[in-house]
């Protein structure tokens, strides 16, 4: 009787702990204070809880644990609502933005038809009457006034203190500018791989046969219209060219808006033409369904208004009516209309630059798209997407980026109002120097008093410029970023991080070979669509003699790398480095140097080049000198050039500071202008080994390497793999070593050796075309790379437990695993061999691994 007692007694207690309780205000209250502080509290905190609040003495644990979860469940059921919620308006307006370009669209498809039939009535007219030279002047002035925009009103010279004056141009130039952005003023042609999406930056398009070169953007953020025009307006945090804004003037109107005259200077790409400067008017309203405008032109002699200041050293470019159309989203956000339309008075340009200013994909990339992937990067670390490490506030990280590319913007122009002036030459002028003298210029920019000597001394700046053929700039780059030590010298570097401290270390020479060092990159920012990256560079140095003590030690560079998608098009690529010390300031004095590489559009360049004894397409690289041809183009005979082969281009430019002291400025000229040569060399080597294959356009397989040390190594690897397994790695019937090798290039397997050494990480010394397609990279890159660096931690930690097992058998499988390339891509393999290599005399050669059915994954 009492055991039954006691068993309904526990049923009931069961009973009760399912049922649903019903909680008061105060023990809602209590747990959600918990909840804040943790979501998930362990059962030990929830007996904990249950003690320390009286009020939830009568509720069972087991109903706590029950409320946690549902509480839970709650917060990812708001999460995801949000989210959807947040899709929802982003996909809505979207379709409203597309909608709207689709009747754009149509609407230009309309006047494209339009313009059709009248060509063809006027032609059928002209065919019908005389043929002399006035109908046909008549004809073709008739269709050019159908094809282009209507000229600007030629108005006398207004004064700037005339607003009403200044108001008209700035009507004149919303009413153009508006016809740019939603109207059929300009042919837009979309860029390839911009397409439309709720993460997307926007529809990107350029135009086609108008004035100038131009470009269109639309597209959204999380912003309202008001931020977003105070971001837009403050042009040099987002255009990376703009050296200096200066508005001169503001006129307030009388519909609200208000008139600004603006003096602007931009940088130079390279230091083989002249900068740009632009005097304009920029003009800001509201229109009447809550739009914001700001729309900007070009004050000349045709439009009016009054003369800019006058300038020496730059040239005076114009800016087409350009600007932003600014709308209010419903649910919040804006959608943004860009329009850039500029002409860069391309005559002044030598010929073979002037792809640079002709090509409105360079203007999209470097100004419009720019200008949307400011302002959504601003978006996100607003509303705390976007969270970085090391405790550094991403104004602080941007203030970074922006000093990096303006110091080394600075060293490429090397403008005189600045204190650069020309050091003479050692004969040859394929180096430039510049030296400053004058470091109060540089108070307050991406300089420091700290980094000049305090008995005098200055900034010296080595530079050179040549033309690529052949080879993608965002590979070149994406190599120099990782394998700093095919073109590095480790001494030089040495004397750069000396600026940073009170005592600098001697002139070096610039050595062949350098110190060797390894680098290890650490993320410090990237961008939202990770198209740029802000990196700290450990140089880590190592001793091989006594007198390498002084120079063997670690150092830092602050590096941003740009431009490594090789899917952008007309985007340049950038690799810009600093020396900083270990604390790493905010405020801490930066030195940039470099390189860019800009690509050129292969349909407007003309080179000559003179075939060579690799045949007519082979992969060269080609000096400026001989092409700088300033004024119209000149006549070329047909076939003298090549266009075929050399379907990409693109120009390089180097720059190199270093700080010296007076007595050492000779010195230092010296050092500076043989590393930049040997830095020259190095990329003229490794632009050639990543170059597409030369020996056809289709990029064929690698080169075999037919020295008599691989013939030697392919016939250790394959007597090697038959002592140890009593297998043959090949089937050849010739035993000839050029048979070996040709088999063991071609060998679907991955097969690399790297070197054995105790004292040392293994390095790779050889691999076959598969080894090389599997760690992208090539035979002259493939010493840089260290075993250790593509095995996972697994595939570490299984090969030093078997490292005995192939010391004394000679060989081991290995299981499936995972190792990276070069590049940073994971790659799976089914199985791995290790083999110990022996050379003729039975030594130890090399460790040869052999990865069976690899893939990316």
């Amino acid at each position: 009787m009492a055991l039954s007692m006691h068993k309904e007694s526990l049923n009931n207690k069961q009973m009760d702990s399912n049922k649903y309780v019903r909680y008061t205000p105060e023990q809602v209250e209590a747990l959600e204070r918990v909840y804040s502080e943790c979501p998930k509290p362990s059962s030990l905190r929830r007996q904990q809880l249950i003690r320390e609040c009286p009020i939830l003495s009568n509720i069972e644990p087991k109903q706590i644990k029950v409320w946690f979860q549902n509480r839970r469940c709650r917060e990812k059921q708001r999460k995801e609502a949000s989210r959807l919620q947040t899709v929802n308006r982003k996909l809505t307006a979207m379709n409203k933005l597309l909608m709207e370009e689709n009747d754009r669209l149509q609407k230009q498809v309309s006047h494209l038809v339009y313009e059709n039939g009248y060509m063809r009535q006027q032609l059928r007219t002209a065919s019908a009457t005389t043929t002399d030279n006035n109908s046909c002047e008549s004809v073709v002035m008739s269709g050019q006034h159908q094809q282009q925009q209507n000229p600007t009103p030629q108005h006398p010279q207004r004064d700037a203190n005339n607003p009403a004056g200044l108001l008209a141009i700035a009507e004149e130039t919303l009413a153009e500018f508006l016809s740019k952005a939603t109207g059929t003023a300009v042919d837009w042609v979309q860029m390839i791989g911009m397409k439309p999406g709720p993460d997307s930056i926007g529809i990107v398009a350029v135009s086609r046969n108008c004035s100038g070169v131009a470009a269109r953007a639309c597209g959204l953020v999380s912003l309202e219209p008001i931020k977003v025009a105070e971001i837009l307006k403050d042009r040099p945090s987002w255009f990376r060219d703009c050296r200096c804004l200066d508005v001169l003037s503001v006129i307030p109107t009388g519909n609200g808006g208000t008139i600004e005259l603006i003096y602007m200077q931009t940088y130079a790409p390279t230091m083989l033409a002249a900068a740009r400067d632009f005097w304009t008017l920029r003009y800001t309203t509201s229109l009447e369904d809550g739009s914001l405008v700001i729309c900007e032109r070009s004050l000349t002699s045709s439009t009016g208004g009054p003369t800019g200041p006058p300038t020496s050293s730059f040239v005076r470019a114009e800016m087409l009516p350009s600007g932003f159309l600014i709308r209010p989203c419903e649910g919040g956000g804006s959608i943004i209309h860009i329009v850039d339309h500029v002409d860069l008075d391309v005559w002044s340009v030598p010929e073979v630059l002037r792809p640079l200013y002709e090509s409105s994909k360079i203007l999209a990339q470097k100004m419009t798209i720019a200008a949307l992937r400011h302002i959504r990067q601003i978006a996100q670390e607003t509303s705390g997407e976007i969270q970085y490490g090391g405790g550094r506030q991403p104004a602080v990280l941007m203030t970074f980026s922006q000093r990096l590319c303006r110091g080394f913007n600075d060293a490429v122009n090397g403008f005189a109002d600045d204190g650069w002036s020309l050091m003479g030459s050692d004969g040859v002028e394929d180096v430039t120097i510049m030296i400053n003298s004058s470091p109060g210029k540089f108070i307050g920019s991406q300089y420091n008093t700290s980094m000049f000597p305090s008995f005098g001394g200055g900034v010296l700046c080595a530079k050179a410029s040549m033309l690529l053929q052949n080879v993608p700039p965002a590979l070149l780059v994406r190599f120099l970023r990782e394998h700093r030590s095919e073109w590095a010298d480790y001494g030089v570097d040495t004397y750069s991080a000396a600026c940073l401290k009170a005592s600098p270390y001697a002139v070096p020479c610039a050595r062949p070979d350098g110190f060797p060092s390894s680098q290890v990159i650490l993320p410090l920012a990237h961008t939202v669509e990770h198209e740029e990256f802000l990196e700290v560079v450990r140089l880590e140095g190592q001793v091989f003699t006594p007198e390498d003590v002084a120079l063997a030690r670690d150092m830092y560079l602050l590096q941003l790398c740009s431009g490594i998608d090789e899917n952008a098009v007309g985007a340049s690529a950038q690799l810009v480095f600093a020396p900083i010390d270990e604390s790493f300031a905010d405020d801490a004095p930066l030195l940039p140097s470099g390189f860019r590489v800009i690509p050129l559009d292969p349909k407007t360049v003309a080179v000559t080049c003179q075939p060579s004894a690799d045949g007519p397409g082979a992969t060269r690289t080609l000096d400026l000198a001989s092409t700088l041809e300033v004024g119209p183009g000149s006549n070329r005979p047909a076939g003298d050039g090549e266009p075929n082969n050399y379907n990409l281009r693109s120009v390089l430019t180097i720059a190199f500071q270093f700080t010296f002291e007076n007595h050492l400025r000779d010195n230092v000229a010296a050092m500076a202008r043989q590393y930049v040569r040997s830095v020259v060399g190095s990329v003229q080597r490794v632009a050639m080994a990543i170059a597409p294959s030369h020996l056809s356009s289709d990029m064929g397989p690698k080169a075999l390497p037919g020295s008599p040390e691989a013939l030697t190594l392919a016939r250790w690897i394959c007597r090697s793999y038959r002592i140890h397994t009593g297998g043959e790695l090949l089937r050849v019937d010739s035993q000839a070593g050029d048979a070996l090798l040709k088999q063991l290039w071609h060998h679907s397997d991955a097969i690399m050796c790297c070197s054995l050494k105790t004292n040392a990480s293994p390095v790779f010394t050889f691999a076959n075309q598969a080894g090389l397609d599997m760690l992208e990279t090539t035979l002259v890159a493939l010493q840089d790379i260290m075993l250790d660096k593509i095995l996972d931690e697994a595939g570490r930690k299984i090969l030093c437990s078997e490292f005995s097992k192939i010391m004394q058998q000679g060989f081991a499988y290995l299981p499936a695993g995972i190792c990276v390339s070069s590049m940073g891509r994971p790659v799976s393999y089914e199985q791995a061999i290790a083999l110990k290599v022996l050379n003729d005399d039975e030594a130890n050669h090399c460790l040869a691994l052999m990865f069976v059915n690899w893939s990316f994954v």
